[in-house]
Protein backbone atom coordinates (compact mmCIF):
# COMPACT_ATOMS: atom_id res chain seq x y z
CA UNK A 1 0.00 0.00 0.00
CA UNK A 2 2.44 2.64 -1.08
CA UNK A 3 0.68 5.90 -1.61
CA UNK A 4 2.45 8.62 -3.53
CA UNK A 5 1.97 12.08 -2.12
CA UNK A 6 2.24 15.10 -4.33
CA UNK A 7 2.65 18.58 -2.98
CA UNK A 8 0.34 21.11 -4.53
CA UNK A 9 0.80 24.83 -4.55
CA UNK A 10 -2.17 26.95 -3.57
CA UNK A 11 -4.07 27.96 -6.70
CA UNK A 12 -3.54 31.68 -6.19
CA UNK A 13 0.23 31.53 -5.62
CA UNK A 14 1.10 31.65 -9.33
CA UNK A 15 -1.44 34.37 -10.00
CA UNK A 16 -0.19 36.58 -7.16
CA UNK A 17 1.33 39.79 -8.42
CA UNK A 18 3.68 41.83 -6.29
CA UNK A 19 3.93 45.55 -6.99
CA UNK A 20 7.24 46.91 -8.19
CA UNK A 21 8.87 48.55 -5.17
CA UNK A 22 11.65 51.10 -5.48
CA UNK A 23 13.77 52.97 -2.97
CA UNK A 24 12.97 56.50 -1.88
CA UNK A 25 15.89 58.16 -3.66
CA UNK A 26 15.00 56.52 -6.98
CA UNK A 27 11.34 57.42 -6.46
CA UNK A 28 12.26 61.06 -5.73
CA UNK A 29 14.42 61.17 -8.86
CA UNK A 30 11.55 59.79 -10.98
CA UNK A 31 9.18 62.42 -9.57
CA UNK A 32 11.64 65.27 -9.93
CA UNK A 33 11.50 66.14 -6.24
CA UNK A 34 13.94 65.91 -3.37
CA UNK A 35 14.25 62.94 -1.04
CA UNK A 36 12.89 65.09 1.82
CA UNK A 37 9.83 66.11 -0.20
CA UNK A 38 9.04 62.45 -0.85
CA UNK A 39 9.43 61.71 2.87
CA UNK A 40 7.02 64.58 3.55
CA UNK A 41 4.50 63.13 1.09
CA UNK A 42 4.73 59.78 2.88
CA UNK A 43 4.22 61.46 6.26
CA UNK A 44 1.21 63.39 4.87
CA UNK A 45 -0.30 60.20 3.42
CA UNK A 46 -0.06 61.29 -0.24
CA UNK A 47 2.19 58.30 -1.02
CA UNK A 48 2.06 54.89 0.63
CA UNK A 49 5.34 53.33 1.72
CA UNK A 50 6.30 49.84 2.84
CA UNK A 51 8.90 49.26 5.52
CA UNK A 52 11.44 46.65 4.47
CA UNK A 53 13.59 45.89 7.48
CA UNK A 54 14.09 48.17 10.45
CA UNK A 55 15.03 51.34 8.53
CA UNK A 56 14.42 50.89 4.80
CA UNK A 57 11.28 52.27 3.15
CA UNK A 58 10.14 51.48 -0.38
CA UNK A 59 7.27 52.80 -2.47
CA UNK A 60 5.19 51.25 -5.23
CA UNK A 61 5.64 52.66 -8.71
CA UNK A 62 1.85 52.51 -9.17
CA UNK A 63 1.40 54.75 -6.10
CA UNK A 64 3.84 57.28 -7.57
CA UNK A 65 1.94 57.37 -10.85
CA UNK A 66 -1.31 57.94 -8.96
CA UNK A 67 0.13 61.09 -7.35
CA UNK A 68 0.55 62.68 -10.78
CA UNK A 69 -2.90 61.91 -12.22
CA UNK A 70 -4.59 65.03 -13.60
CA UNK A 71 -7.69 66.28 -11.82
CA UNK A 72 -10.28 68.56 -13.40
CA UNK A 73 -9.20 71.57 -15.38
CA UNK A 74 -11.15 70.93 -18.58
CA UNK A 75 -10.30 68.89 -21.65
CA UNK A 76 -6.66 68.20 -22.27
Amino acid sequence: MSEKRTLRKPANRDARQHPELIGLQEAADRCGVSYRTLRRWIADGRVNAVRVGPRLLKVSTADLEAVFQPVGGGNV
